[in-house]
């Protein structure tokens, strides 16, 4: 796999200070209060798994499969809702948790759909951004890194199923998915 990797973005111990830092804001920002943090699977479980370790308010774990891509390097634009929570969130603090966020056509979708099931609150923290690909107008809440244009994977982010197990973030080599 390593030979599929044109540059490393972000190292082991880069990731996990970025990710103690996130866990302390939102302990702070929700001091008092519960809440529920839903992960977008299968990309945001290492980010989601690691951050929850950092938090130390009392936190609920539930988990959607939304998929746009399949195993494509560009998104289909059609969202679709794989697996639902489990848990009602009404009146409670939810924090979708994802990976990355390039488009956010499909986190923009989910957003609205969560909205109509009347929860307190709607927090969105995302270990990456990547501004330049943006279509729908979108406010995270929680960011971990800004990335380039570029195709990342590692760190639970995929591309046709491998890589999610690299412990850091990287840039895959184009000849890799064209």
């Amino acid at each position: 796999m390593k030979k599929d990797i044109e540059k490393i973005l972000l190292d082991e111990k880069t990731l996990a200070k970025r990710i103690k830092e996130l866990g302390q804001e939102i302990s702070n920002d929700f001091m008092g209060e519960e809440i529920i943090m839903i992960g977008i699977l299968k990309g945001s479980s290492i980010f989601l798994a690691d951050l929850a370790r950092q938090i130390d308010i009392p936190v609920y774990m539930d988990y959607m499969v939304v998929s746009s891509y399949g195993n494509s390097a560009q998104t289909s634009g059609v969202v679709r809702i794989i697996k639902d929570l489990e848990e009602n969130i009404d009146g409670k603090n939810i924090i979708i948790v994802e990976d990355i966020i390039d488009t956010g056509l499909t986190l923009s979708y989910l957003r609205k759909s969560l909205m109509a099931r009347n929860p307190k609150s709607i927090k969105i923290c995302t270990l990456l951004d990547k501004p330049a690909r943006r279509e729908a107008e979108m406010v995270i809440d929680y960011k971990g890194f800004e990335v380039p244009d570029e195709f990342i994977i590692g760190y639970g982010i995929d591309y046709a199923e491998k890589y999610r197990n690299l412990p850091y973030v990287g840039i895959l080599k184009r000849e890799v998915y064209e």
